[in-house]
């Protein structure tokens, strides 16, 4: 039963994955995985989950910057799409870590039970009575968890994949086109485009929403107020200290949740200019377009965070406003949570890549 909930709670995390991190290459950043934080620098990246025992697991590993080697990754939309891209890399690669974390503790514990039932009142041979070595156990355990979670991976990525596709492109496109068939007056260009996007948008907040009701995605959006709050403390300079860091807004301009808004509302103007009328041609092009929406959200969420008084940064409202959902306040293990992440990966960003410039 627990394996099972691990797996839902990793499918649904997937589906958050945008809206869970920040995708800003020159910025300190994070999101939040199962029962723990990612955290990452321009060079580095480190994780820790706390486990139910109240260890906490780590793991930080240096990164390399894309644009640095190539420059080309840095042109105006195209980094956004290669910066986004890549984020979504990593932050996979950290939920898969978290779910390693949690299938451990559960493998571990059933092995525990295992041995207990399975004791044997005749005395064992001295060869057979020495124990296991504890980093043995845990090694052959950490193997086994990370093949499950391979096998996991792989399942999710299909389904998460078919989802998104269904829940966001398919159904928002076969409502509004069965609307028109109703309503012929819904068929213009532009109506029938504001009528596709409403539904899209509808069916976002109620997945955000539904979604936030299990107490397990709850805790997920609580360790990513942690993230936010531990990102402002670094921002402004402060000591990353629970008291320092629980101060902070879980609110944060550049978080993942005002990505995905800003999508959901220019990808409605952006399909308004293309001319196909007939049902399977507006649902390619809905799939084409997404990089060049994307790379150009992107764009704009990176503007209103340097000019928060501007007319971009009004359009990122809605995303702020979001976040009463996607962001909850956390506890103050949450927190420690955070702060080990970001310190692990500072550790390293000053190993690998220097000073840090707030850009």
């Amino acid at each position: 039963m627990r394996f099972l909930r691990n797996f839902v709670r990793f499918l649904v995390a997937v589906q958050l994955l945008p809206a869970l991190e920040s995708g800003e290459e020159t910025l300190v950043g994070g999101q939040a995985v199962l029962e723990g934080v990612m955290m990452r620098s321009p060079h580095a990246w480190a994780i820790a989950c706390r486990k139910p025992s109240g260890e906490v697991v780590t793991m930080s590993e240096p990164l390399e910057r894309p644009s640095e080697k190539h420059k080309w990754m840095a042109w105006p939309i195209v980094r956004g799409v290669m910066t986004l891209g890549y984020a979504m890399s990593l932050g996979y690669r950290a939920l898969r870590f978290s779910a390693n974390v949690a299938i451990e503790d559960v493998m571990q514990a059933g092995a525990t039970d295992h041995v207990a039932t399975a004791a044997s009142p005749v005395p064992p041979k001295r060869s057979e009575a020495e124990p296991i070595p504890a980093d043995a156990t845990k090694s052959q355990t950490r193997e086994k968890a990370a093949a499950f979670s391979g096998w996991l991976a792989a399942a999710n990525v299909v389904i998460s994949l078919a989802f998104f596709i269904f829940m966001y492109k398919y159904l928002p496109l076969l409502a509004a086109t069965e609307l028109k068939k109703a309503n012929p007056a819904l068929g213009g260009q532009i109506v029938f485009n504001l009528v596709d996007g409403a539904i899209r948008l509808v069916l976002f907040l109620l997945f955000i929403w539904g979604v936030s009701l299990f107490p397990d995605i709850r805790r997920v959006y609580q360790y990513h107020g942690a993230e936010h709050k531990t990102v402002f403390a670094f921002e402004n300079g402060d000591p990353l200290e629970t008291a320092a860091v629980q101060k902070y807004s879980t609110f944060h301009p550049r978080c993942g949740t005002s990505f995905l808004m800003t999508v959901m509302l220019i990808s409605i103007g952006f399909y308004m200019l293309v001319p196909f009328t007939t049902f399977w041609a507006r649902f390619a092009s809905r799939i084409v377009l997404l990089p060049v929406i994307a790379g150009v959200s992107y764009e704009i969420i990176r503007f209103a965070a340097k000019h928060r008084g501007s007319l971009f940064a009004m359009m990122t409202t809605p995303g702020l406003w979001l976040q009463r959902i996607t962001t909850q306040p956390p506890s103050d293990e949450m927190a420690q949570c955070a702060i080990t992440a970001l310190d692990q990966a500072m550790a390293l960003e000053k190993d690998h890549g220097g000073e840090l410039v707030i850009a």
